[in-house]
C-alpha cells in the first residue's frame, strides 16, 4: 500500500523516472515550451521549480547543484543567462499547464507545459487589459446628455427674456406687439423702395416705363424697329417733296 506516497512514480523505476525528468527539464529550459501527458507535466514542475529557484543565485555552487538535476552544460547556460533574469521578480510558479484533450492511441490527458514569463501572446494581452482597467467610484458623475443640454440652454434664453422685460417695465418702455413691430417693418420697407409707376395687369402687377423729364413715357425701341422707323420717315419725306412739285405744276 501506498499510504501518504504522494510521488508518482509515473509506471517506472526510480533510476528511470529521474532520467525522464532530467531530459524533460532540459527540453522545457532550452523550447520554452513541451508537450506531455498531464501526469508528466505534474512530475514536471515539481522537479523543475526548485532548479529555477536556485538559479537567482549565479553562483559556482548554484551552477553546480543545476547541472547535478540537468546533466547539460547548454541547459545550464540557458537557464542562468536567460530564464533566472525574467523570473527574478516572480516568488515561485514559474510554470504553466494547458489542458488540450485526449491522445486518440490511449486516451491520455495531453497537456502543454511551458514557462509563464516566456508566452508573449499572454503577456500582451494581459498588458493590454491591464492599460484599460479603470477604476470607477459610486460618486463619480453623471454624463451630461444632449437633451439635458439642450434644455439648459432653453432656460438661459428665457430667464434672459425676462429679465430685459422687467428692467423695460421698471423704466417705464412699453411693450412691443409682435404684429406692430411688423407693420412698422413694413413700413420702412415701403418708405425705403424707389417710387415706380405700377400697372396692373390680368398677370400680376409689372413695373410701367420711366417717365421723361417732360412728364411723358419713355417708349423704349428695339435695334430693327429705328430701321424700320428711319425708312418711314425717309419715305414721307418724298411723298411730301413730291406734293410740293405737283402744286407748283399745276400754278
Amino acid at each position: 500500500m501506498r499510504h501518504n506516497n504522494k510521488i508518482n512514480a509515473l509506471g517506472r523505476k526510480s533510476a528511470h523516472r529521474k532520467a525522464m525528468l532530467s531530459n524533460m527539464a532540459t527540453s522545457l529550459i532550452l523550447h520554452k515550451r513541451i508537450m506531455t501527458t498531464v501526469a508528466r507535466a505534474k512530475a514536471l514542475r515539481v522537479y523543475i521549480e526548485p532548479i529555477i529557484t536556485k538559479s537567482k543565485e549565479d553562483t559556482t555552487h548554484s551552477r553546480r547543484l543545476a547541472f547535478s538535476y540537468l546533466q547539460d552544460k547548454n541547459a545550464v547556460t540557458e537557464l542562468f543567462r536567460e530564464v533566472s533574469p525574467k523570473v527574478m521578480e516572480r516568488p515561485g510558479g514559474y510554470t504553466r499547464i494547458l489542458k488540450t484533450g485526449n491522445r486518440l492511441g490511449d486516451s491520455a490527458e495531453m497537456c502543454y507545459i511551458e514557462l509563464v514569463d516566456f508566452n508573449e501572446s499572454m503577456l500582451a494581452a494581459k498588458a493590454a487589459t491591464e492599460a484599460k482597467a479603470t477604476r470607477r467610484s459610486r460618486r463619480g458623475s453623471k454624463k451630461k446628455t444632449g437633451t439635458e443640454t439642450e434644455m439648459k440652454g432653453r432656460q438661459a434664453v428665457v430667464a434672459a427674456r425676462t429679465e430685459t422685460e422687467s428692467k423695460k417695465m421698471k423704466a417705464g418702455v412699453p411693450e412691443k406687439k409682435p404684429e406692430d413691430g411688423i407693420a412698422t417693418e413694413k413700413k420702412d420697407e415701403i418708405k425705403t423702395r424707389p417710387e415706380q409707376d405700377f400697372e396692373v395687369k390680368s398677370g400680376g402687377t409689372q413695373p410701367s416705363e420711366p417717365l421723361d423729364e417732360t412728364g411723358t413715357e419713355k417708349v423704349t425701341s428695339f435695334p430693327g424697329e429705328e430701321d424700320q422707323a428711319g425708312e418711314g420717315e425717309q419715305d414721307s419725306g418724298s411723298e411730301q417733296s413730291a406734293g410740293e412739285e405737283e402744286k407748283t405744276d399745276r400754278e
